[in-house]
């Protein structure tokens, strides 16, 4: 992935040098990338969250979607892959490498939904991103990076400790520079159905739900985010950015952080009851087709089979 020398974004808050502060409680309505994906409008979206929810009528013309810009953070690295242990731990530098990753695939997110929101003659309200190491507390409450990245729909923020990564890369065998990348932008989709009112719909009818069917209602939300950024990567595709293999990158991480393999790897077994972000194969699915079409049209994982 062609990300060095691009725009960054400002979004960025970096809290790795301190230990993420007290506080006790459980991570209520997180969406978390699961190693253990999101939680969960306005009133200009509203339009949106009742085609949202209507059956998704509405697509978009890659001629739409605002271009990348360029500048900045051009680095003297030339390995062409981000180190799986950049900018790790406490007291990391304040722009290590891995930071400008983030701040530009965040950038890049913020192009391709700015695009897509405007449009439709709708805001983007733009996410921020939190570094953290080890532990945080957000406004979904106090959590540990046992949990994996996460979306707090209670304060619009995206939460990475980015030895996540190298657990990606080492422990589930998914590395490569777009493998990272889609884990930001499925977080981020996270984002996006907060803004279209998806979350807390899911939140909402999830409190009168038996737990088989509200397993279900957050695989279908977790992989619509999975969609959604495969939209993402779609329109970041023909920017020309990509590069060969990185497609196959992000769909092998997707392949590697479904229930069923996780659950087979941790525990030697499955449970599909207890399924709740999507199989490996449905994960691959639903990422493939957003990025094959680019249109949100075909992300609705609500009125199709999953």
């Amino acid at each position: 992935m062609l990300w060095r020398g691009r725009r960054q974004s400002d979004n960025i808050e970096d809290d790795r040098s301190s230990t993420g502060g007290g506080g006790l409680g459980g991570p209520g309505g997180q969406f978390r990338i699961p190693i253990g994906g999101s939680a969960g409008g306005g009133s200009s979206l509203l339009i949106v969250v009742l085609v949202v929810l209507a059956g998704w009528y509405f697509g978009f013309d890659p001629s739409l979607i605002l271009g990348g810009g360029g500048g900045g953070g051009q680095l003297t690295d030339t390995s062409g892959q981000i180190t799986d242990d950049s900018g790790q731990g406490n007291g990391a530098p304040a722009n290590d490498e891995m930071k400008q990753f983030v701040a530009t695939v965040l950038a890049e997110t913020e192009d391709v939904w700015n695009g897509i929101f405007q449009a439709n003659g709708m805001k983007y309200e733009e996410p921020t991103l939190l570094l953290f190491s080890g532990q945080v507390r957000s406004a979904c409450g106090f959590t540990t990076s046992a949990a994996g990245p996460f979306y707090c729909p209670g304060d619009h923020k995206v939460y990475l400790d980015t030895d996540f990564f190298r657990q990606l890369s080492q422990q589930f065998g998914a590395s490569g520079d777009f493998a990272r990348a889609y884990v930001i932008a499925h977080e981020v989709g996270h984002h996006v159905q907060n803004l279209t009112g998806i979350l807390p719909k899911f939140n909402q009818m999830r409190q009168s739900m038996s737990e088989a069917d509200a397993n279900h209602m957050s695989m279908q939300v977790e992989l619509q985010a999975d969609c959604f950024a495969g939209v993402w990567g779609h329109f970041t595709a023909q920017k020309g950015i990509l590069e060969k293999g990185d497609l196959e990158d992000a769909l092998n991480a997707a392949q590697q952080i479904g229930d069923d393999t996780l659950q087979k790897k941790m525990q030697g077994y499955v449970v599909p009851e207890s399924f709740n972000h999507g199989t490996s194969a449905q994960r691959v699915k639903w990422f493939k087709r957003g990025f094959d079409s680019g249109k949100l049209s075909d992300c609705d994982t609500f009125n199709n089979p999953i």
